[in-house]
């Protein structure tokens, strides 16, 4: 059994916390906020183990009627991106792209792993 400084309960508090700040930015602004960088070292935790969503320069406004996203280049960090970002292919996008990068992060937040190094 693997020693983890969370237990469950507050691994899917911390998850359910961070879903509702990413639905908060795609559909409770004025404005959809598309972040293109999801990814651990961007979610920080305050002193009540408040999870922050953090570094935004990559991030992207739209209007929440435009469903679709011109990227003329890759955004976000590789492994955490969707695969439509970085295939090669750059067109358009949508908050998927952000969606996917969340589902990276609930699998490192399941398995415990830390990640020295980006590459890995």
């Amino acid at each position: 059994m693997k020693n983890r400084f969370f237990n469950d309960k507050k691994i899917n508090e911390i998850a359910l916390s961070v879903a509702k700040r990413l639905h908060h930015l795609h559909q409770g602004c004025e404005m959809q906020i598309l972040h293109f960088d999801i990814m651990p070292h961007n979610v920080l935790l305050d002193h009540n183990l408040t999870p922050k969503l953090s570094d935004f320069g990559l991030a992207k406004l739209q209007p929440k009627n435009k469903s679709l996203v011109s990227m003329g280049a890759t955004r976000g960090t590789i492994g955490c991106i969707a695969p439509e970002l970085v295939s090669g292919s750059f067109g358009n996008v949508s908050h998927k792209s952000d969606v996917y990068s969340f589902g990276m992060l609930l699998m490192n937040m399941a398995g415990g792993r830390r990640h020295a190094d980006m590459k890995a």
